[in-house]
């Protein structure tokens, strides 16, 4: 099935990616601290939904919380990095591709074509465009 989001009547879809630092594989512990992880969190106007590609599953869930609630402050205020970050759609072109962790999982949500993006340090950088300056 094949269906675009305004059949769905959804035109405010906004993505925001949450980074954290902390590491329960130890692995995750060689990466920038504060920049271990990586998931995203979407508002369609109505719903809060978050989509945290962990390394066992992928947990998708949508959250029993009003449309207007600032989640992105929230998260902020536990201490973690939050950007903005665009949905791509319309593409025609596969992404590249890219071994399956949380930062190529948020990259195929956002439609984020960058291969040279590979750890959550990079995501961030490239999401609040400090890696131009």
């Amino acid at each position: 099935m094949s269906f675009e989001s305004s059949d769905l009547g959804n035109t405010t879809r906004r993505a925001w990616v949450v980074f954290r630092g902390d590491a329960e594989l130890w692995w995750l512990r060689l990466l920038r601290p504060g920049f271990r992880h990586c998931f995203a969190i979407l508002n369609d106007g109505r719903h809060w939904v978050l989509i945290d590609p962990l390394a066992p599953f992928t947990d998708v869930e949508v959250l029993d919380l009003p449309a207007a609630y600032d989640l992105p402050g929230w998260f902020r205020e536990k201490g973690m990095a939050v950007a903005p970050a665009p949905l791509r759609r319309g593409l025609t072109r596969p992404a590249p591709w890219g071994p399956f962790t949380c930062v190529e999982a948020v990259k195929r949500l956002l439609g984020l074509h960058a291969p040279g993006v590979l750890t959550p340090w990079q995501l961030y950088r490239r999401l609040t465009g400090a890696a131009a300056a």
